[in-house]
């Protein structure tokens, strides 16, 4: 009986693995030998597309090779097609010993060596392989009699340019941000890191769309094993459309259902190059200028880019105000309720007749009027995002203001009540990247604080705290360096010292202490020492 069980198991395993073979292996689509196969292909495949354009050429005096030129109008440098491809095609080919005897291979060393003047130019063998090249930007020139196809790199389209990004202003600092063009967006990051250990690995995703995404990574400094989850991670989607890195960092994160993040993400190159050199992997989506990092630690969230280029000890004060904005802007309106629900004895008793006061004529619990007010606050923030900067700044500032008087006067909200959404709104807009988490947060402190007072606020921290010590980001813990705690790695997190003392980098990160350990003005001493 046992023997059978194993005969049925070594079975199962061997059809699973015959399975995944079969699975693992791509279909090649050869490309047709004949130019009137391909004609009527490419006619089929883009019948109603007017940006397609196919130009037929005949190849030397005598040897009448025919040969397709096709591209889409507005992904491609026109001028470009005609000069280094079109004319040489006609002309040079003239001048050219061209016999229709020759062999594929042949014709094709002919056109690469002697005829065509472009410095990027590949074979492609596969017929799916050469339209996604063309749908991408490049010409795909098809030869008659042949199974290979010439890809030649002539892309040009509009786009935006380098400019600053507005979510991730600066005082001091680099002003430039990633475009929606991925090829830019690597042009950036090669810029801040002349490193050939620099790496491009590029995916394609979507089944409709075929999105170009590159997984971006220094060789030596980024852990393997990371580097492998992320590749099995992205390479494991399968979806449409993949119009933006949101719709990646939804299939990748560790904690899908979790409120807090557990993919970073950045406009600035300079932000992103830093983390690549910390040992992270970055994932770069084509149409977007945000840039996927990963692991994503919670420490990052308080963290700036300017915190590297000021004095460390006002970079130091800088993220010690940002945890206490931290603090009051998810607990302050929870800990107002609660004491004036629950706990009115810890209040002083001047500032008790001051709120008391105040509160006389509300209709409202100060539940209802905290959390009224913080909704509030809500939509005017989410119609200064929504509508047109000029009106939206104006829509929001002046909103606040009018809501906020009209309120107190017509008796709906006391002064404390605005005074406490006023100071949790100036401390949200300090934290930005923890925007989508801290409203969440803010509104259960609330709905605790208005059941059991300030024990629920606690129990609420606790359950937040034991959560966050359970996430992962590709393996790392979520609360690095706090927990586990990591002595060495407390130099870059609420207090950052000065540079030539953080010699080495985050040990979570890499893999091996002596790889991670780099040279500023220090002398560096090994385990074995």
């Amino acid at each position: 009986m046992f023997n059978r069980i194993f005969k049925m198991l070594n079975y199962l395993k061997l059809k699973s693995s015959n399975q995944k073979a079969k699975k693992g292996k791509k279909n090649i689509e050869k490309i047709p030998r004949s130019i009137q196969d391909i004609k009527e292909r490419l006619k089929e495949l883009f019948e109603d597309s007017s940006d397609f354009v196919m130009r037929e050429v005949v190849l030397g005096n005598e040897s009448n090779i025919e040969v397709i030129i096709a591209h889409i109008d507005g992904l491609t440098d026109r001028k470009s097609v005609n000069n280094n491809i079109v004319k040489p095609l006609i002309l040079e080919s003239r001048d050219t010993e061209l016999d229709k005897d020759l062999n594929q291979s042949n014709i094709i060393e002919i056109l690469k060596d002697n005829i065509l003047s472009a410095s990027e130019l590949s074979e492609v063998k596969d017929f799916q392989k050469s339209l996604h090249a063309m749908l991408s930007g490049d010409t795909i020139i098809y030869i008659d009699g042949t199974e290979i196809a010439l890809k030649v790199g002539m892309r040009e389209w509009e786009s935006r340019g380098v400019t600053e990004p507005d979510t991730e202003s600066v005082v001091r600092g680099p002003r430039e941000g990633f475009t929606e063009t991925l090829r830019t967006n690597t042009t950036l990051l090669r810029r801040k890191i002349k490193n050939s250990n620099l790496k491009f690995e590029n995916i394609t995703l979507g089944e409709k769309t075929n999105t170009d995404v590159a997984i971006c990574y220094v060789k030596g400094l980024a852990n393997e094993d990371i580097l492998k989850t992320v590749r099995r991670r992205v390479k494991k989607i399968k979806i449409d459309s993949i119009l933006e890195s949101g719709y990646i960092e939804e299939f990748i994160e560790d904690a899908p259902l979790s409120i807090f993040p557990t993919v970073g993400n950045s406009e600035k190159p300079d932000i992103v190059a830093a983390k690549i050199l910390e040992g992270r992997v970055a994932i770069l989506c084509d149409g977007t200028p945000f840039v996927l990092t990963v692991p994503h630690l919670f420490i990052e969230s308080i963290q700036s880019s300017e915190d590297y280029y000021a004095r460390p000890y006002f970079s130091s004060l800088l993220r010690i105000l940002r945890g206490l904005a931290l603090f009051i802007t998810t607990i302050f309106p929870a800990f107002y309720v609660a004491l004036v629900t629950f706990h009115q004895t810890v209040i002083p008793f001047k500032l008790l007749l001051t709120v008391a006061a105040s509160r006389d004529g509300i209709p409202f619990s100060a539940f209802t009027e905290t959390l009224m007010m913080g909704l509030t606050f809500e939509l005017l923030r989410e119609a200064g995002v929504r509508m047109p900067r000029p009106i939206g700044q104006a829509v929001s500032i002046v909103g606040a203001l009018v809501l906020g008087q009209a309120a107190v006067e017509a008796g709906v909200a006391s002064n404390p009540v605005i005074m406490v959404t006023a100071l949790t709104a100036i401390s949200s807009f300090i934290l930005p990247a923890l925007g989508g988490v801290i409203p969440l947060i803010r509104i259960i402190m609330l709905i605790t604080a208005n059941i059991i007072g300030l024990l629920g606020i606690s129990l609420t921290g606790v359950v937040i705290l034991i959560h966050l010590c359970t996430l992962r980001s590709f393996g790392v813990p979520y609360l690095v360096p706090f927990a586990p705690l990591a002595g060495m790695e407390l130099k870059d997190t609420f207090i950052r010292l000065p540079l030539w003392l953080m010699w080495r980098r985050p040990h979570d990160l890499i893999e091996d202490d002596r790889e991670a350990a780099y040279r500023m003005n220090v002398d560096i001493k090994t385990k074995e020492d």
